[in-house]
């Protein structure tokens, strides 16, 4: 194989590729028609073509003859959509689509124009919380302390303190070691 990679294309066909080289649709039909009209072998179609290995070759010719036009091989999911703002009331009708085709999360992020994650994201907090689970609780920090009962509050009030008691012993113990190195450095 490598001597083939070699004949075809020089040195730089025995370089390890690390991208996938992008060829012209024009090139890929030719090359499988080629082959299907018995125009020569893998190999021959590939150093006609400069195509990188006969992988590809039969790549394309398996799309072809499975009746796809497009042989590239993208597969899966479409290129992800930009997330975009939305309301409560549109989460909840996009949560009842996705529910309603049984959790096809792509589609549902087509037809309304949001990304893939957005869609699986709110499924599962509504099914975790209701609709309750798809408000936008960010920056709503106050109005949830009301909400908190006493116990509530206290415990929330010990856990700020031991992360201020945290951070005030690190910033201690570095400004420690701080006048420590600048004692060393004076005696040098």
């Amino acid at each position: 194989m490598w001597i083939q990679k070699y004949q075809t294309s020089g040195p730089s066909g025995l370089q390890p590729k690390k991208t996938w080289k992008p060829y012209p649709e024009a090139v890929k039909s030719r090359a499988v028609d080629d082959f299907l009209q018995g125009r020569g072998s893998q190999w021959d179609i590939c150093k006609t073509y400069h195509l990188s290995s006969p992988s590809v070759l039969r790549r394309w010719i398996r799309a072809y003859t499975e009746g796809k036009n497009d042989p590239s091989p993208r597969k899966g999911r479409s290129p992800m959509t930009n997330g975009r703002p939305t309301t409560f009331k549109e989460r909840l009708e996009i949560v009842r689509a996705a529910l309603a085709r049984d959790k096809d999360y792509q589609h549902t992020a087509e037809a309304y124009e949001v990304s893939y994650q957005q869609v699986y994201s709110w499924v599962r907090k509504y099914e975790a919380q209701g609709e309750t689970g798809l408000q936008d609780r960010r920056g709503k920090n106050l109005e949830s302390r009301e909400a908190l009962t006493d116990e509530e509050k206290l415990k929330q009030r010990i856990r700020e303190l031991e992360h201020r008691t945290q951070y005030l012993e690190t910033e201690n113990g570095l400004l420690k070691k701080w006048k420590e190195i600048e004692r060393r450095d004076r005696r040098s």
